[in-house]
């Protein structure tokens, strides 16, 4: 009996895995697919065709196409105005469809390629699909048609970048990973400040930011990093074009100690409350936040382009709630006057009070299941997007949330609207009920954590949301370990590699073969950086007066040095942050054999074969005054290796390399 229930298993298993490959394995994966016979081998040169009639509203998801199979594959496309080809691509808008609804698209493999939806958007999302497909059917594309749409409207990510800055770069390639994935919305969070009691418990020395360019308050934005206000706006613009919805975030009455760092008397009188709290019976107060919020969507071409801004309206002190209400109101009709949906985090179910909040047609984002969970929003009349804390947070390097998310329990149980893993499953969808997001906070301000250090945490969990957003439940057909598998095998996005994956172990130079580097001159090799986990090994010679803090290596996003601070060490710098291995003095006019080792969690120096020092493991301790207690930080050693050049022009390695080689562990 038992060898027979073990056969019926791997039978079963041999099934699922017939099944998933009957069908074009994409992420999110696919509504419905009809098979046909045969496959479709597209050319490596050919057309991306609209028709004339369409050309305006679809020529430049033609052109993102072309961009993106160059990028991707090195095939050389061009647009073209004119009727379906053979062995061409084609995009056209169809009638409306309640099937497909406003996303969704339908894609027709024969003899080429049709995509057809009712919007425009649909149209792009299946010009995803199709790279997708092309990327994982290397020897022809299964011939087909495609009827895709999604399960919710909503489907986003969350960033923080006031407590940990995020570059423009970063945000752009991040639009691209999202539509890449069919995430829509991207909640930017513009302002924020450190916890009181890492910085003395003294509010006037803790961080904060506000990283706007401001032309009304001279000396409010950030000097740490900041975006201008041209940048941000032509920031959403682009995210547009690739289907993105980007939704500023400017968060008050409180997480406002950049705003009272400018003018103090904005902070509350009652010193209890923290002076990151606005004092909401000041109309000075009222006065600010007019301003701040007009010089961002006044004009005929204002600084917040998307129909949404986020109002922030979180975790103010509950002994306000009645004021706090008044201002909630405040704030929603502030936003409404310039024409845009307000959005708001969740607060009323602790903030209770007698003054009416009226949330019917507003989205609400449900956090956290005590301030308001998505029933109660729901109830109330408004729109929800959940980003319950317990399942969705991600705060890198704290021992509470999540510093990585749980991905399989996410694939195989978690569902949109649940807010607590014991959440019943909810079968029929609330029409108010929008969607999901992720979101990534940065709480502990100067923990060494990098920006490609959050996107280690926060890629692999937006693969699995993405999934459980657009297609739902899956799990019949795809085991977790096939869609971990594929994920593994699918890119980031076209052009975008913040991984920084490189596919095997690569000689960066002839073997044995001696370079010598003057100090000011530049070696460029075929690799910009490789990620987690790897080696990179390297033989060097230092000169007999080598320079001081000499760059190495540099890469897009970090250089490695020597000689830091003439003492002969070794240090790596990224992201502001500078870290160095105090355990080993390279010597000089002499050969040594260099290794050094990189995960998610370290970096670790290697010289002849022995470990020298591993980068992992310090915590700070400091007091928090408020609760009596001690409180932890744990610092981020991480680097992920820059390889794109050796030396530098201005502050390069004086002396003689070879056998530089990078290792994917």
């Amino acid at each position: 009996m038992k060898h027979q229930i073990l056969v019926g298993m791997v039978w079963l298993c041999s099934l699922v895995s017939v099944v998933a490959q009957s069908v074009p394995q994409v992420i999110p994966a696919l509504q419905q697919w009809q098979p046909a016979k045969g496959k479709l081998v597209l050319p490596e040169s050919g057309k991306v065709i609209v028709s004339s009639d369409e050309e305006g509203i679809l020529k430049q998801s033609a052109e993102i196409l072309v961009q993106d199979l160059k990028e991707m594959f090195g095939w050389n496309y061009r647009v073209v105005v004119g009727k379906k080809e053979k062995g061409a691509v084609y995009l056209t808008l169809s009638k409306p469809d309640k099937t497909l609804g406003d996303e969704g698209y339908r894609m027709d493999i024969r003899n080429g390629i049709t995509i057809e939806a009712p919007t425009s958007k649909g149209v792009f999302w299946g010009t995803r699909t199709l790279l997708q497909m092309i990327h994982n059917q290397p020897e022809g594309l299964m011939k087909g048609l495609a009827t895709d749409f999604p399960l919710y409207p909503n489907r986003g990510f969350m960033i923080d970048v006031a407590r940990k800055f995020f570059t423009m770069d970063y945000l752009r390639d991040y639009v691209k990973i999202l539509s890449f994935y069919k995430l829509n919305e991207l909640q930017v969070h513009l302002n924020d400040n450190g916890f009181v009691e890492f910085f003395g418990n003294d509010w006037n020395k803790t961080y904060a930011a506000f990283r706007l360019e401001s032309e009304r308050y001279p000396g409010l934005t950030a000097k740490d990093g900041s975006y201008t206000k041209a940048e941000f706006r032509d920031f959403q613009k682009m995210a547009a074009t690739y289907g993105v919805n980007v939704i500023p975030e400017i968060d008050v009455p409180a997480h406002s100690l950049a705003f009272t760092h400018y003018n103090t008397r904005l902070a509350a009188d009652n010193k209890a409350y923290g002076m990151d709290h606005l004092d909401l019976y000041k109309k000075e107060v009222y006065d600010f936040v007019d301003s701040l919020f007009d010089e961002y969507l006044s004009g005929e071409d204002p600084v917040f382009v998307g129909p949404e801004v986020h109002i922030g309206t979180d975790e103010y002190n509950v002994n306000e709630s009645e004021q706090f209400r008044r201002f909630t109101n405040h704030c929603m009709d502030l936003v409404a006057k310039y024409g845009k949906m307000p959005r708001l985090w969740g607060s009323l179910k602790i903030m209770k009070g007698e003054t009416p909040v009226d949330l019917k047609g507003k989205v609400v984002s449900a956090w956290n299941y005590n301030w308001m969970d998505v029933n109660t929003c729901l109830e109330a009349g408004a729109k929800v997007v959940n980003l319950c804390d317990w399942l969705l947070y991600l705060v890198p390097a704290v021992n509470y949330y999540h510093d990585f998310l749980d991905y399989q329990w996410l694939y195989e149980s978690w569902m949109p609207e649940m807010m607590r893993k014991d959440d019943p499953k909810v079968e029929k969808r609330n029409p108010n009920f929008l969607g999901a997001m992720l979101a990534v906070w940065n709480d502990r301000v100067g923990n060494g954590i990098s920006q490609q250090d959050v996107h280690a945490r926060t890629f692999p969990a937006l693969q699995v949301v993405c999934e459980k957003m657009w297609k739902g439940e899956n799990v019949q057909h795809v085991s977790y370990a096939q869609f971990e598998a594929l994920c593994q095998s699918t890119p980031e996005a076209p052009g975008v590699n913040l991984l920084a994956k490189v596919p095997r172990r690569t000689v960066l130079m002839d073997t044995d073969k001696e370079i010598t580097l003057s100090g000011t001159d530049v070696v460029t090799t075929s690799v910009d950086e490789i990620g987690y986990p790897y080696a990179v090994e390297f033989e060097i010679c230092p000169d007999s007066i080598p320079n001081i803090d000499a760059v190495l290596f540099k890469g897009p996003h970090s250089e490695f040095v020597t000689n830091w601070q003439n003492t002969g060490k070794f240090a790596f710098r990224r992201d502001g942050y500078e870290f160095v291995f105090h355990a080993y003095r390279l010597p000089e006019s002499k050969w040594t054999k260099v290794r050094v080792e990189g995960d998610v969690k370290g970096t670790s120096l290697f010289i002849d074969g022995q470990l020298q020092e591993r980068l992992e493991g310090r915590i700070g301790e400091v007091f928090n005054a408020k609760s009596q207690k001690k409180d932890r930080i744990w610092y981020q050693e991480t680097l992920i290796f820059p390889l794109k050049q050796l030396g530098d022009t201005q502050m390069g390695f004086k002396g003689k390399m070879k056998n530089v080689v990078c290792i994917p562990r």
